[in-house]
């Protein structure tokens, strides 16, 4: 089964909401296969459905001096940070051709990055109760999705070389208590994104057994 893989490089938030809705439209039509874009983010903080505004600690007036932005989105879950250093995934998916299963695909983007961070030689893992990827106490990937007809959006965050102070904002995914962090804190030193990138698509590629296809930036749909 093919999935066309996006490295979109650096974009702003609201567009790659653009570029999600366009997809899932094209996705539900029947008219292109699963996709996963790739991508980094402008300094952002997002809202999920759940969220709760206290656990943002600064004021969104502090946050625009700064040049961070806000955003509300549909996506489950608490308020989490999006910023250079961070792999960002929107995996576009029919789950329909795979399994109509909530549970399955969360655990399954899991173990994506449970692989993958053991390709940089870290022990990740899961704790009961709470989605993502963590090591110890710390949170190394955060997810939240939307399914819609059973085609995805929204996805993971993993922290590379992400510049963790922007957590000390907010509380991250609503969960006191626990920590942040990155693949350049554990391993002590900076890490290629490229690198990082092509070991995801590899865990993809293994875990849920697609044939994992570049697409051109030129051929995106819905990319200005």
């Amino acid at each position: 089964m093919i999935c066309r893989v996006q490295q979109l490089g650096r974009v702003e938030y609201s567009e790659a909401l653009e570029l999600q809705r366009r997809n899932v439209a094209l996705c539900k039509a029947g008219t292109i296969p699963d996709t996963l874009l790739l991508l980094e983010h402008p300094h952002v903080y997002t809202f999920g459905r759940s969220a709760k505004r206290e656990h943002l600690l600064v004021s969104k007036q502090f946050l625009a001096k700064a040049g961070v932005e806000v955003f509300g989105t549909d996506r489950g879950g608490d308020i989490t940070y999006h910023g250079p250093g961070q792999l960002v995934g929107y995996p576009i998916l029919d789950l329909t051709r795979h399994r109509r299963d909530i549970v399955w695909y969360m655990r399954s983007l899991e173990e994506v990055f449970i692989g993958a961070a053991a390709g940089f030689g870290i022990r990740a893992g899961r704790i009961n109760g709470v989605t993502g990827v963590w090591v110890g106490d710390e949170k190394l990937v955060a997810m939240g999705v939307h399914i819609s007809r059973w085609v995805t959006s929204h996805g993971f965050a993993f922290n590379v070389n992400t510049d963790l102070r922007y957590f000390e904002y907010i509380v991250p995914c609503g969960l006191r208590g626990k920590g942040v962090t990155s693949l350049q804190k554990l391993l002590g030193q900076n890490v290629e994104m490229e690198t990082v990138a092509k070991r995801v698509i590899e865990e993809f590629d293994q875990v849920f057994g697609f044939e994992m296809v570049p697409v051109e930036e030129s051929t995106i749909e819905g990319r200005k």
